[in-house]
Parts: C-alpha cells; structure tokens; sequence
C-alpha cells in the first residue's frame, strides 16, 4: 500500500522531523496536539492537524484511543509513532492496524516481546545474545553488590536505582517498583550485577519482510545523567573490529529472533575489559538517530515508509561508512543545581549554519518551554571525516549559538566535548558523576564583568527609553509576530520612567547585575562624555571602540572583543564570540518584599505535587534532609527536602496541586538544639 497521508503520534522535534522527510517524498502530513501545543511549531509545520483536549500526556498524547479516531478524522492511511509516548505500545499498534491504517513500526508481535527487559532478556538467551546473570534481590549478597535495579516495562532511567549496600536494598526495590508502577502502569522490577566504568554501545537496526537485516553500525551513548543520554556519536570509538563484528552479530540475532522490522535499536553495556553484554531492544526509531543517518547517507524515517510500505530495502547489504557524527542534546535544565528542568519563553534560537551541521528541534525563537513534556529543546548535530573534526566543529557550533530564555546545558555540552577524557575517548557512563563538578564551574576564560560592561554601555546607547520594568517586554509575547519574523528577537521599547533620584549625567552612572545562573552580582560604572559616546569608568585597559543598543566592541587588554546585546525587560543576553552570558538588570535598593521566611520550602519549577511524605502535616517534627514533598515536571519527579531539623508550622501543597516556580509549598521552624541544618532544600531527581 502506498502512503499517501501520514499522522505523527507524536510532539515537538520528532514529529518536525518526520514532516520533513514526508515533505520530500509528497506525503500530507498530519499532527496531533494538545492545549499546551496548541502554538508548538511541530502544530504549524503540518498539513492538518487534530485537537487532543487537555495538557497532560495521560490525557492526550497517550490516550491511543483519541489518536486512531484523529487519524480517521483527518483521513491518514498511515499512522508513525515517534519515540516516547505510545512508540512502543503493542496494544496502540494493534488498534491502529484494526483501524485499517499503516503501522509504521514493527510488528505488533515484536514489540510484545521484546516490552518486558525480563522476558526480553530470556529470549535472547536463547538467541546466542550475551547477557548479564541476572540477580534475585531475596537473595542478593554483599558479594553481588553493586547491583542494578531496572523498571521491566520501561526506560529512560525511570524505575532505575543503583544499590551499593545490602541494607539499603528493601527500601529501593519499593521505590523504583513504586515509580515504574506510576510511570509505566507496571511495577515489576528486576536486578542485575552494575557493571562500574561500562559503556553504553548500541546497534542501529533496519529490517524488511524479505528477509533482509542491516546492522548500521554502532553508536556510544555512555555520556548520560540520570541515566539518560546527553552526547551520543557513531561509530562507537576505540572498539577492535572483532568486538564491532560481534555487537553486529548480536543484534542480528536479535532482530531475527523477534521477526522484527523496520527500525529498531539493539543495545548493549560493554565492560571496561570489552565484554559486551545485551541490555534491551528498542522497538522504535531512537533520539539520536541523525549521528547514524550522517555516518551512512540514509534517511532512516524514508526507510521506515518504505518497509511499511511491504517494499525491500534498497539492497541485502547496508551502504558504506563515512566519516564521524556526534549529537548533543540541548536541554532546558540547569546542570549546576541537580539537572533541574527549566521553563519560559525561548526569546530566541540561533544556531549556526554551515557544512556538516544540522539541527533538529521543535522550537523557534517565540515560543514557550512548557511544564508537561520533556525538557530537550534541541539535537545539534555535526558530521566530519574524523572524529576530531566532528567534536570540534559541534563545540564551536555550540559555543556560537544565541539561545535566550530558561537556562540551558549549552555551556556544559561545550565543555564536555572539550573535556581530555572525552578527547581520548575515554567514555563510561560514570563520566558525570566523576566530572560534573569541574564541567559546571566557572569556566576560566569567561569574562562575566566585561560583558556586563558591554550590557551597560549598549543600554546607555539606548537611551532613557531603555529603562526596562514589567510592562516593557512580556516573555514571548515581545518577540511573536508574523511567521517570517520567529527566531528574531525584538525588544519593545518601554516608556521612561523616573526614580526618586538620578545621577548628574556627566558624572559616574553605575549599574548592578546579578548573573544567571550563579547568581554573582556585577557593578558597572561609565561616563557619557559631551561626544555622547559613553566609555568604562574605573576599568583600566579598556576602552570602546564602538557602541550601539545592540552591539558593541571593545579593546580589552589590547585585544578586540565583540559582544551582541539582546533585552528582555529586565534581562539581558550578551553574547560574545566564545561564551553567551545572561543578566537580570538590579534596582538600586533592594525590595524587602523579595525576602522570604527562614525555613520556607519554594517551588524550584513549576509542576504537579504528585505526593506528600507520610502523615506530613503541621505540627509535626521533621528531620534535616527529610522527603518531604515530591513534584513532577518536565517527566521527571523531583523531592523537596526538609531545610533543618525542626517543625513544620505551614503546609500549603497536596497532592494534584498545580504550583509556579517560587509558589510557596510549607516552613520548616529550625530547632538550634536538633540536628545541623543542610545549606538549602535541594530538589532531588528520583528517576
């Protein structure tokens, strides 16, 4: 059957990304959407699109039910489901079948198999597939230790736990089977030996209903947070050719075993000895898919088509390697304060064009970084004859980049693909936990005092009119507009406004910044001299060179630097030629009103309280460090932890509660005779 009409499953940078091939091949293209994507570009780049009520993915993207009757009421014939959500779904797979539509994905029978990772794991057993023993947790010994605890039903480090003290195993075999439960439907839960420094290596997969399986070379995932992928690259670096050939093999042996087709992923841990050992098949088109389309010249979603399509892949054997591509995820998360997500409006995105680069991504400069969904923004993309070339050419992509709005882990992207270990390809999935504090630190080289300089003399170019408050500039709404102004950012002018008091002009003006996302406060001070071009007081070494509201360039020590200059009500964005720092303009006084209670417990993102510890209520004790309050953002679940040993005299949240960043949820009153306060409540990540 030809495919004339095709509905995505599916949200953001992937269902963007299908659309594209499905322009190139003549296939009308069809989104679902939710009341929070409402506006998402993946809604406004697709032929048709279908209203799923509600912003909750249990509610819209997952309910398969609404997705088939979308389908038939948009007249697709066939129906691709992405990644997430119900891509892996045997019963979404079977309705949509049922329904008369193409199933662009693997057999219904495939998927059930290959569900469950316990059930998966006996299957390839007794394909010849290398596995790791598993472990029975009523019977685990400090011999068996580390272990691993693994959600059967799912993935993306949700239900995932790593034990290193027997006594320690009870309590986490309840909480990863409790969070499996809430994130799969399905609490089974299984153990495993943890293998320390290990690899994460997969194969990339394609099969057809003639008989032919391509194994497309492997790809290394090992850096992950959270136990999910940040960096992935292909091929794999630093394996011999025995150790390649026999992962090909494997997976394989492991498509064969299943039926499957399409594509799909096999992927494996291998030792710091070079073992591998197989983990779990992915039924499904994976994140990081373009590093395996640049290495080969393939269009993976257009084999996909085809395959659904009954045709044969284009020959029995896969095309040549070439070359070397890496991807990074860009993230709306704050690496530095527990990877917590990050929301608002994405004022503006900007990366660099040019050979060997590619962007995939379901943002435009205008639109807004939700709650409800995955807090990826975008995948960056770079291809090069050599591994060398490629890592260089996606850092300086990176680096270049103007992306304004929530923080990100742009910096930290940077500066792991810079790192010496990942230079050497020295790759395991413990590289954050060992480096995580050196890679967010304030990196030598960065400038924050010059920039901010810079900030202060593009705004007094600006002018009065520059005084920025709450009415000048409303997040995207500045910066939305026609379809060809996105991606642009436009600051509102706003009205002057005066203080109680001003300085003579001629005199020394001084500005304050706090810097985000340290928090480390700047002071700035400039004269505007009667030449009207303002120049730096009490900096010595440097000097303007030229001056605009949105550029300026300066000689700093000898040496000439340029700086964009972007504002958004109170905040700026400068971004240089090798960093992009950010600035929340200060008011002269500060605003008693901004401080809050000792002991307040603050909503760090916004989010759904999923739960409260048990019997919290006002009036009782609680301990330093104590879960208190568990919060969803994002598809992550975060807890609130007790400031101090002491009393909880308020409780403002319960379960099911929406709350703003900052929203007030309880007050802990410090006892000074318990135990020592911890500095702050840090949200802590569960999955």
């Amino acid at each position: 059957m030809t495919i004339t009409t095709l509905l995505v499953a599916n949200r953001g940078e992937i269902a963007c990304r299908i659309f594209r091939t499905c322009r190139d091949l003549g296939i009308t293209t069809v989104a679902v959407y939710s009341d929070a994507d409402a506006d998402a570009l993946h809604v406004r780049e697709a032929a048709l699109a279908v209203r799923l009520p509600g912003a909750a993915p249990a509610d819209t993207y997952l309910r398969g039910d609404l997705v088939v009757a979308a389908a038939r009421a948009a007249g697709a014939d066939a129906v691709h489901p992405g990644y997430g959500f119900l891509s892996e779904n045997a019963a979404f797979a079977a309705a949509v079948q049922d329904a008369g539509l193409v199933w662009v994905g693997p057999p219904v029978k495939a998927i059930e198999l290959m569900a469950s990772k316990t059930r998966a794991k006996e299957l390839m057993a007794g394909a010849g597939v290398p596995l790791l023993a598993p472990v029975d947790p009523a019977t685990a010994s400090e011999d068996d230790l580390p272990l691993l605890l693994k959600a059967a039903a799912g993935g993306g480090g949700r239900g995932m736990r790593i034990v290193r003290e027997l006594d320690a195993l009870p309590s986490e075999l309840l909480a990863a089977a409790a969070e499996a439960a809430s994130a799969f439907g399905d609490g089974e839960v299984f153990a495993e030996p943890y293998v320390e420094r290990g690899r994460h290596v997969e194969v990339q997969v394609m099969a057809d209903a003639h008989d032919t399986v391509w194994a497309l070379g492997t790809r290394d995932c090992s850096l992950q947070r959270r136990h999910q992928k940040v960096i992935e690259e292909a091929p794999a670096p630093g394996l011999d050719e025995a150790l390649r050939t026999r992962l090909h093999e494997a997976a394989v042996a492991a498509a064969r075993a299943v039926g499957y087709r399409g594509a799909g992923t096999v992927e494996f841990l291998v030792s710091a000895e070079g073992r591998p050992y197989f983990l779990e098949m992915n039924t499904r088109l994976q994140v990081e898919h373009p590093v395996t389309e640049a290495v080969f010249g393939l269009d993976l979603v257009a084999l996909q088509l085809r395959v659904a399509e009954g045709e044969p892949l284009p020959s029995p054997e896969p095309p040549q390697p070439s070359g070397h591509a890496v991807e990074a995820r860009l993230y709306a998360e704050d690496p530095a304060r527990d990877w917590q997500p990050q929301t608002g409006a994405l004022l503006t995105l900007e990366v660099p064009e040019g050979p060997g680069l590619r962007l995939d991504t379901g943002y435009t400069g205008g639109d807004t970084v939700g709650v409800h969904y995955d807090p990826m923004i975008a995948k960056v993309i770079a291809h090069a004859p050599t591994r060398t070339e490629a890592v260089r050419l996606l850092a300086r992509a990176l680096e270049r980049a103007r992306i304004h709005g929530p923080v990100t882990n742009r910096d930290l992207l940077v500066r792991s693909l810079r790192h010496p270990d990942f230079a050497a390809a020295r790759l395991d999935t413990g590289f954050y936990d060992r480096h995580l504090a050196e890679l967010t630190a304030p990196a030598a080289g960065r400038d924050p005092a010059t920039a901010a300089l810079a900030a202060t003399l593009a705004e007094a170019v600006r002018g009065p009119e520059a005084v920025r408050g709450p009415e000048a500039v409303r997040g995207a709404e500045a910066v939305r507009g026609a379809e060809g102004g996105r991606g642009t950012a436009v600051a509102a002018p706003a009205p002057a406004r005066f203080g109680a008091w001003r300085n003579v002009p001629s005199g020394p003006q001084r500005k304050r910044y706090r810097s985000e996302p340290d928090g480390a406060e700047h002071e700035v001070a400039y004269r505007t001299p009667r030449t009207g071009v303002p120049e730096p007081h009490e900096t010595p070494g440097t000097r303007v060179l030229a001056a605009t509201p949105n550029h300026v360039t300066l000689e700093v020590d000898r040496v000439t630097r340029h700086f964009a200059v972007t504002a958004y009500a109170d905040r700026v964005h400068v971004d240089a030629t090798d960093a992009s720092y950010t600035f929340t303009a200060l008011p002269r006084f500060t605003d008693p009103a901004t401080h809050t209670a000792p002991g307040s417990l603050l909503a760090p993102m916004p989010g759904t309280v999923v739960r409260l510890a048990e019997g919290l209520a006002a009036g009782i004790t609680v301990e330093a460090g104590q879960p208190l309050i568990w919060l969803e953002a994002m598809k992550m679940e975060h807890r609130i932890l007790a400031p101090a040993s002491g009393t909880l005299t308020a409780l403002h949240a319960a379960p099911g509660h929406q709350v703003e960043v900052g929203a007030l949820l309880a007050v802990v009153q410090e006892d000074p005779a318990a135990t020592t306060p911890v500095p702050h409540p840090v949200p802590e990540e569960t999955a």
